[in-house]
C-alpha cells in the first residue's frame, strides 16, 4: 500500500464543496503516544499514522466561523461557535492520511445534534470562551452534554513568531486533508481543503485538561512535543466516501 505524502499545500482534490467554514485562532498541542494505545480507538479499515514510530494525540482549540452548506452563506448565529477537539491520526487501506476525532466540544447545541446524527461525529455541547491578553490566549471549556458532564479544559499559550519553514513533525500534525469516522456501520472518509497553514511558534504556559482522558486516552504525563498557533484559514469539505463496507 502506498501512503500519500504529507503535503502542506495540495491541489484541491474534489470539485464540489458540501460544507464551507473558516477556522480562526487555532492552538494545536500534541503529545507522542505509542501506536498500540491508539489503534483500538480508530475506525475499522484504518490504522495509526506514525512519524518515526510514534503516534500522536492532539488537543486543538479554535473558533468556527460562518459554517454553511455548499456555496451558500454561513448560517447566522448557529454557524459560528467555539470548538475544542481531541484527535488522533489515521491512514486507511487506500493510503489516505486523515484525522480521527475522539471528541469535539462545541458551544452551539444545534450543530452538535446535526453532526452527531449525520456523520456520527462525537460532538458534545460545552461552555467555551477564549480570552486574549496581548499575545497570551486562554481557552476554557466545560462540558454540558452528553458527558461526562463537567469535564473541563483550561489551556493558556503565548503566541510567538511566524514559522517560515515548518519541521516535518509540524507538517505531519497539521497538513491533514480529511477525516475518518464510523457512521451507521461504515467507515467514511470526508475530504477537506484549505490554503497552506500560516503557523506560529507558541509556548504552553498552563494546561489543566480532562478532555484527553475523557476521550479514552491516557492523560498526558510528559510535556507536549509540539505547540503551535495559527490565525486561521478558510476551509471547504467534499462529500464522504466509504472506506470499508460492512462485513
Amino acid at each position: 500500500m502506498d501512503i500519500e505524502p504529507v503535503d502542506p499545500a495540495p491541489v484541491r482534490a474534489f470539485p464540489r464543496a458540501s460544507l464551507r467554514q473558516r477556522w480562526t485562532d487555532l492552538t494545536f498541542v500534541h503529545w507522542a503516544v505509542a501506536p498500540e494505545l491508539v489503534a483500538p480507538l480508530l475506525p475499522a479499515g484504518t490504522r495509526p499514522d506514525t512519524l518515526d514510530g510514534a503516534a500522536h494525540v492532539g488537543l486543538v482549540g479554535f473558533r468556527m466561523v460562518g459554517l454553511g452548506l455548499g456555496r451558500g452563506p454561513g448560517v447566522p448565529y448557529l454557524g459560528t461557535f467555539w470548538e475544542t477537539n481531541v484527535r488522533l491520526y489515521s491512514v486507511d487501506d487506500a493510503g489516505r492520511r486523515a484525522v480521527v476525532f475522539r471528541s469535539l466540544d462545541a458551544s452551539r447545541l444545534v450543530p452538535v445534534l446535526v453532526a452527531r446524527a449525520s456523520l456520527r461525529l462525537p460532538y458534545l455541547w460545552s461552555r467555551m470562551r477564549l480570552d486574549r491578553d496581548g499575545d497570551t490566549l486562554t481557552y476554557r471549556c466545560r462540558r454540558r452534554w452528553p458527558g461526562p458532564a463537567g469535564a473541563a479544559s483550561r489551556l493558556v499559550v503565548r503566541v510567538g513568531d511566524p514559522i517560515a519553514d515548518p519541521t516535518p513533525l509540524e507538517h505531519f500534525l497539521t497538513a491533514r486533508w480529511g477525516l475518518h469516522t464510523r457512521a451507521y456501520g461504515r467507515t467514511l472518509h470526508l475530504p477537506n481543503w484549505h490554503p497552506r497553514w500560516p503557523l506560529h511558534r507558541a509556548e504552553l504556559l498552563s494546561l489543566n485538561d480532562e478532555l484527553v482522558a475523557a476521550a479514552g486516552l491516557p492523560a498526558p504525563a510528559e510535556p507536549p512535543v509540539s505547540v503551535l498557533y495559527s490565525p486561521g484559514v478558510p476551509v471547504v469539505f467534499g462529500l464522504p466516501t466509504v472506506t470499508r463496507r460492512p462485513g
